[in-house]
């Protein structure tokens, strides 16, 4: 079995050091081995790893990838990662309505070329945002993108 040295798994990987002990003392990642007073993982650790970066893209905890990944050898992981999955999904759905409609707000902006936010017609045209909690939140304006009340 080929054993990958801690920078070298690190630099495969597209990580610091720093995540791969942060990982392990998590227990994300299997205890590695010492040779020379070096952490050392078997090869194969790097599929565990883009594992763990998919997932994380997918919007997965660190607390839910290691609940999938400690079932793993059981036959039990599919299925977990099923359950995962579509309770994931919705959130998931949710965050891409938001993206589509921030980035229809920033081309609308872009349209219409006034870039004078005191007078900008669309600005004054948005809709007030609702008084209770909504699905969508809030529409994006000038507030947000970063004025401090």
């Amino acid at each position: 079995m080929r054993y990958l040295a801690i920078g070298e798994l690190a630099r495969q990987a597209g990580l610091r050091p720093s995540a791969l002990r942060y990982y392990e003392s998590l227990g994300l990642l299997p205890a590695a081995r010492r040779e020379g007073g070096r952490r050392v993982w078997p090869a194969a650790t790097l599929r565990r790893l883009a594992l763990i970066r998919m997932s994380r893209r997918a919007g997965f905890t660190l607390a839910e990838i290691r609940r999938l990944l400690d079932d793993a050898p059981d036959r039990g992981a599919t299925r977990q990662w099923r359950e995962l999955a579509e309770r994931k999904l919705p959130e998931l759905d949710r965050i891409v309505r938001e993206t589509q409609q921030l980035r229809a707000a920033v081309a609308a902006c872009l349209a219409c070329g006034c870039m004078n936010f005191t007078d900008c017609e669309l600005l004054s045209a948005a809709p007030a945002a609702p008084a209770t909690g909504s699905e969508q939140g809030p529409e994006p304006g000038p507030k947000q993108a970063g004025a401090s009340s």
